[in-house]
């Protein structure tokens, strides 16, 4: 497929953004809110944002499971900040009542580098992308504690894993989408087209 199809989660968060950037990265970004809406996609992002929010949203908009559905059939599925945390198998530090959606097998903790006016910007070496270093934004963001045999690490910070691949699904704790440089976009749409 030469112009694949990627749809943005479109219950909160940073969505703009991220179909700007697709769209600069050779996809046709969509937004998503409806659950037919899914079956129209090749690949799916989900944005940074509130987690718990996002959650909530998803079960009112009846979107949890078909969501869960589509990942487990081989949905390339991208995560970032409060996507990472929604993609997580496990969290440290969510609420009693937060759902996620899975599809990495990786232990994820919430907020892990503090609050908002503890947000920064840094420079990641990710696996995987040439042309140097990509500039992490990180707000509010997670970290992962811990991955399954299966998922590969593809960026730390300070010792921390902030980038992980499982199969088809991608997950940053940082939002390139807001620096301007497209290269983890690209990655993503990449292994969309060529088919997760």
């Amino acid at each position: 497929m030469s112009t694949p199809v990627i749809g943005v989660l479109a219950l909160q968060g940073d969505v703009r953004e991220h179909l700007a950037a697709l769209a600069e990265s050779g996809a046709s970004a969509h937004p998503v809110r409806r659950a037919g809406e899914l079956a129209e996609i090749d690949g799916l992002v989900i944005p940074g944002g509130e987690s718990t929010t996002m959650s909530k949203l998803a079960i009112t908009f009846g979107l949890l499971e078909p969501l869960r559905e589509r990942i487990r059939g081989g949905l390339p599925t991208y995560g970032t900040c409060a996507g990472m945390i929604m993609l997580a198998d496990k969290l440290l530090d969510g609420r009693d009542d937060q759902e996620t959606l899975g599809g990495i097998d990786m232990i994820v903790r919430r907020n892990a580098y503090g609050r908002q006016n503890e947000s920064f910007e840094a420079a990641v070496d990710f696996t995987g992308i040439q042309g140097g270093e990509v500039e992490g934004v990180f707000i509010r963001a997670p970290w992962v504690e811990s991955v399954g045999g299966d998922v590969e690490v593809l960026a730390t910070h300070e010792d921390h894993i902030v980038a992980v691949r499982q199969g088809h699904v991608l997950a940053t704790s940082f939002h390139p989408e807001l620096t301007g440089d497209h290269r983890v976009h690209r990655l993503f749409v990449d292994t969309v087209r060529n088919g997760g």
